[in-house]
């Protein structure tokens, strides 16, 4: 598990903003995971995704290593966010903006804008 846990602080450290998902951002495969790419590409963002259905390893030790039970699990700047719900929220109250804002990560503020009026 060891390898596990070095891959993942090296994955979150190495990138601005990672998601733990299952399935890709092009191509999710499950609707917790849909929903939180399509934020974050809808807003264009630019991440790593990170599919733990490839690997079993990663599956479970992004859990231990967040102390987090589900996935899909976002990092911003080496730091832990949240999963679905969370980021749904954050992006409905306009934290997400400010998380974004204030680690200097480039967003379309526009298109968040878009999401907040949809979901009015």
């Amino acid at each position: 598990m060891a390898d596990a846990e070095t891959r993942i602080k090296e994955t979150v450290a190495d990138n601005d903003v990672v998601l733990f998902m299952k399935g890709t951002k092009s191509q999710p495969q499950c609707g917790f995971s849909s929903r939180v790419a399509g934020v974050l590409n809808y807003m264009g963002i630019t991440y790593q995704d990170i599919n733990v259905l490839e690997d079993d390893a990663i599956r479970q030790g992004i859990k231990d290593f967040s102390d987090w039970p589900t996935i899909p699990q976002l990092y911003v700047k080496g730091e832990f966010v949240g999963g679905c719900d969370i980021i749904t929220e954050m992006t409905l109250s306009g934290e997400l903006d400010t998380l974004f804002d204030e680690n200097g990560v480039t967003y379309d503020k526009d298109a968040a804008d878009k999401i907040r009026e949809a979901n009015a």
